[in-house]
């Protein structure tokens, strides 16, 4: 068994692979870190609630942008496995070419999609990412990662509203009844969430036309992430991939096999 955990700056995402197959994966709150003993307990009981053992696990993989948690599971994965695990970086065999200015400094969860959705796609695509941060990443139709934007998610949007705003509130982040709002609270939730899927509707028209001036086919646009259902329907063609981060390190772990 594989065990893949995807380190973000909100969530600890776990996941677990049998042959290359997604078992299921759980999520934790990044917080402060933990010790080694704290988190193998965790994952001992979700294991256990999967009539799982945690002592048939034989391999690891790590993507983490919170470096005072990665050396934590590395020595996690290395007392449950035996084996020290794989970090994902720019340097391992990706099935794609990495093509900025800073490869090195590419957050290892975005190289992990971008893994995935070319691997299943073998297409240009804008990979979406709706996390704490909201990123777009761009891959040519020959396996190459040009690069992308990041952006406030919609929660650090909303923070930051709250917190620059002394009269106004938290609220709701899901989409509101209608687009005009009657009052302070359905205005900020309306304002929120349409201003975010404004943005990202927006974007990916921009990214698509750039593509396109460089005689790249139609982009396949691929959503991941905590807000990714939230958004479909104003990217009715979009694909939504849940587990996309977990897959690109169960097939970085497999490319990177001796």
């Amino acid at each position: 068994m594989l065990i893949a955990a995807d380190i973000g700056n909100t969530n600890i995402v776990i996941g677990f692979f049998k042959d290359g197959n997604f078992l299921f994966s759980r999520r934790l709150h990044t917080g402060p870190p933990q010790s080694v003993d704290e988190y193998e307990m965790l994952l001992r009981g979700m294991l256990f609630a999967f009539n799982g053992d945690l002592d048939t696990a034989e391999n690891g993989v790590v993507a983490s942008v919170v470096p005072e948690l990665t050396g934590v599971f590395i020595e996690l994965l290395k007392r449950i496995t035996g084996l020290k695990p794989l970090i994902v970086d720019h340097a391992l065999k990706l099935g794609i070419q990495i093509e900025t200015d800073f490869p090195e400094k590419v957050g290892h969860d975005r190289i992990a999609n971008a893994v995935a959705a070319y691997h299943q796609h073998r297409t240009s695509l804008i990979v979406i990412d709706c996390g704490t941060a909201t990123t777009f990443d761009v891959i040519r139709s020959d396996g190459v990662f040009e690069g992308g934007l990041i952006c406030p998610g919609m929660l650090i949007s909303a923070e930051a509203l709250y917190s620059r705003a002394a009269q106004l509130f938290q609220v709701n982040l899901d989409k509101p009844e209608q687009l005009i709002g009657k009052n302070t609270t359905e205005s900020m939730q309306s304002g929120i969430f349409n201003g975010y899927c404004a943005m990202i509707e927006a974007l990916v028209v921009k990214i698509t036309e750039d593509l396109k001036e460089r005689n790249q086919p139609e982009p396949k646009v691929i959503i991941t992430g905590g807000h990714a259902t939230k958004i479909s329907e104003y990217l009715p063609d979009a694909a939504i991939e849940e587990n996309l981060t977990l897959t690109g390190l169960s097939l970085i772990h497999l490319l990177n096999q001796k």
